[in-house]
């Protein structure tokens, strides 16, 4: 599916079998799935300079939480470069988590990371990375069932959590980026402002995040 925009309206072109779940699942990937009422009345001159120079920017999520899990194990102290290689060398699509079980070794890929990702796989397998029911539980439950799984942290957590199960009201933990950008324009922490973004402080971290 191939999408547009023009000022407010979005428009796709789908090529899909399942033209209702192509919708849903890409609607999902731009958080379109979200009612957006609010979003831009929220009462910052900072949040609404942003808001209104990058045309109401919403979050572009991963496909889905399996697919953030598998990505933050290849590229954990990896370049950005060197673990985008690796991804697209698993695939033109990311392989689904049986096929990923039998990779037993990735060119470039420490070793050690395999069992992790094997790891991740199972998680799936299992319904553990399964989008609705993460995004049902409370945010800090969620982040703490997230860092059960091998090899992710609390950073990771946070990434999956904002950047594939699409909560949008949670303030991301542990990004320095995004709390220099935030002490940068307001000359204070990221926890003292972070209380007037709500009920989207994810989508205005993202934001602040992509104009640091």
């Amino acid at each position: 599916m191939v999408l547009r925009q023009d000022d407010t309206a979005v428009t796709g072109t789908i090529e899909a079998d399942n033209e209702a779940r192509a919708i849903e699942q890409a609607a999902r990937i731009v958080s379109l799935d979200h009612d957006g009422t609010g979003y831009a009345e929220i009462d910052d001159p900072i949040v609404q300079e942003l808001q209104q120079a990058s045309g109401y920017l919403r979050p572009v999520l991963f496909h889905s939480p399996y697919e953030a899990a598998a990505w933050s194990i290849i590229s954990a102290r990896t370049g950005h470069a060197q673990a985008v290689k690796l991804r697209d060398a698993l695939g033109e699509t990311f392989p689904k988590p049986d096929e990923l079980l039998q990779v037993q070794e990735l060119a470039g890929l420490p070793q050690n990371k395999i069992p992790r990702l094997h790891g991740i796989a199972r998680a799936a397998l299992e319904g553990r990375l399964d989008r609705e029911p993460l995004l049902a539980l409370d945010p800090n439950e969620a982040y703490t069932r997230l860092q059960e799984l091998p090899g992710i942290g609390p950073f990771y957590a946070g990434l999956i959590l904002i950047r594939a199960v699409g909560t949008t009201d949670v303030a991301p933990k542990g990004e320095p980026r995004l709390e220099q950008a935030v002490q940068a324009r307001y000359g204070r922490p990221l926890d003292e402002v972070s209380d007037g973004w709500r009920p989207f402080r994810t989508w205005i971290s993202v934001l602040m995040r992509a104009n640091a």
